[in-house]
């Protein structure tokens, strides 16, 4: 006999943690019913190498037997499961799978129905929603049945309602979910939107909650342990046999502990869509410009702690290239300022003018604490105006890029002198896709350096923080003596560097002759 484990390896590696369900259970469950729902009646919404948009859906047989797991029922006929963790990592079509098991509780569970699609943010939420709101267009059958809204789907027939929340904002009176589909839970801040709706869906006959997610770090904004890894933790003790639960179902695609991240046969291992609705090329592309800790989360579903070098080692090295930014040229001057404990930075990128050119980077000045010094020293704050207005001399500075955090006073002063002070707060908003730039160009060799030994110094002293909303820089720990302002001055002056500037609108004038 077939196992429910070797079953959901036909065509791929099986996942790492499976739940095991009796194929009896299996039988009578309501899988199949699913999977003619889908492939009858679900569309492709975007074109990918899995099949064109307003195609229909065609199941894979690991995602089959993946739903008729999920969708088992006990020997009473009740389902069997009441919460589930499913997790792979990214395109392997979380998105399309949570719209489809939304849409079939909302179409065949009980009258008076509540779906809920939740996340951590709205954006987020919206994502399995607007999929299944997709998928209802795309399909005209779907015209007698639901009626589509903004923020909610109906089906006035039986009176059920499908709606999205988020850990933003959500009221936690009136609800009454019947079946909830969590996207990303890895993203969840903390316990508070999954244990309120686990609470409200109590009344209900069939209540079930399933959780679609990549791995993330272990830790939320409190400190503790993630409600992810806390419930990855769980079904990890449940199939281990340290607790019993019957009602929980665990699946869980990703690479084994210590698996080389940068061998093909690792991303087979936690990717069953590889090769399918995913293309090795798209894995082989990535490697090249993804930070370690980011690929080990989003393409091999592997657990991460908060911090991990930045850079590998001779990356930053590879890049050298000629000596100087020349004078004259058009260039970025990234500032990071300090008072007295950290260091102040001023770096100089060049603004590449097309034909191949790319960036130079490099150093104008820093301005750290002498080992010498005592706890009243002090950043020298006219000599750094002096050098600020210096380098505006000797290049065509486009933009002196800052972070308008305590020295007001300075960027005020040289913006009366005319200089062009541009505001970059080190927001994760700007950080992120900023930092991400950085570390493409440096893998990419699509900039250069002249080798100054205090840029390499801070860029080796960065780790990367990644947590729900991406990577950025950061000490390795509050307080470290381990300076990195030269290399977030860096990070901010390539980013502006290389964003073309905005054009001015032309003047229009106005003829009578054109009446």
């Amino acid at each position: 006999m077939v196992t429910h484990a070797e079953s959901l390896g036909v065509g791929a590696h099986p996942p790492l943690w499976l739940s095991q369900v009796a194929p009896e259970d299996v039988e009578r469950g309501d899988g199949p019913d699913f999977v003619t729902f889908a492939e009858r009646l679900l569309r492709v919404t975007k074109d990918s190498i899995g099949g064109p948009s307003g195609s229909l859906l065609k199941l894979r047989p690991w995602q089959v037997d993946l739903v008729g797991g999920l969708l088992a029922r006990r020997a009473d006929g009740r389902l069997k499961h009441r919460q589930a963790l499913i997790g792979m990592p990214r395109k392997q079509g979380k998105s399309a799978l949570g719209a489809g098991i939304a849409l079939y509780g909302l179409a065949f569970g009980p009258a008076g129905g509540e779906v809920y699609s939740i996340a951590a943010d709205k954006e987020q939420a919206r994502i399995v929603f607007g999929t299944a709101k997709k998928m209802i267009d795309l399909e005209p059958e779907f015209a007698n049945y639901f009626k589509t809204y903004r923020d909610a789907i109906e089906m006035p027939s039986t009176g059920s309602v499908y709606r999205v929340l988020s850990s933003e904002a959500f009221t936690k009176e009136g609800l009454n979910p019947h079946l909830t589909v969590a996207d990303e839970v890895h993203a969840q801040p903390n316990r508070e939107l999954w244990d309120t709706l686990s609470l409200a869906s109590g009344a209900r006959v069939e209540p079930l909650m399933v959780g679609i997610t990549t791995a993330g770090v272990k830790s939320d904004t409190t400190g503790r342990d993630s409600l992810c890894y806390s419930m990855y933790q769980y079904g990890c003790q449940v199939i281990q046999g340290e607790f019993e639960d019957p009602a929980f179902y665990f699946a869980w695609w990703g690479a084994p502990e210590g698996a080389d991240h940068r061998d093909e046969r690792t991303w087979h291992l936690a990717n069953p869509g590889l090769g399918d609705i995913v293309s090795v090329e798209d894995f082989q592309s990535s490697i090249r410009r993804t930070p370690e800790a980011e690929f080990r989360t989003k393409r091999l579903n592997q657990w991460v702690n908060t911090a991990a070098a930045w850079l590998p080692a001779g990356a930053w090295d590879a890049c050298m290239g000629v000596e100087s930014v020349p004078d004259g040229v058009e260039v970025c001057l990234g500032f990071d300022g300090s008072f007295n404990g950290d260091s102040t930075a001023l770096v100089v990128v060049s603004c590449p003018s097309g034909g191949g050119e790319v960036p130079h980077v490099d150093v104008v000045e820093a301005w750290e604490r002498p080992s010498t010094a005592g706890n009243d020293w002090t950043v020298p704050i006219v000599d750094v105006e002096a050098a600020i207005r210096a380098a505006c001399r000797r290049w065509n500075v486009r933009e002196i890029v800052c972070d308008p955090y305590r020295w007001g006073r300075t960027y005020q002063v040289l913006e009366d002198e005319g200089l062009p002070v541009v505001e970059f707060p080190q927001s994760p908003a700007r950080m992120i896709p900023a930092t991400t730039r950085f570390f493409e160009a440096v893998m990419n060799r699509s900039l250069t350096h002249s080798g100054d030994p205090r840029l390499a110094r801070h860029l080796a002293n960065c780790v990367v923080r990644t947590d729900s909303r991406g990577s950025r820089l950061s000490k390795d720990a509050k307080g470290s003596p381990r300076k990195i302002d030269l290399a977030v001055s860096a990070v901010m002056a390539l980013e502006r560097a290389c964003t073309e500037p905005e054009r001015l609108p032309e003047p229009q004038f106005f003829s009578w002759a054109d009446l």
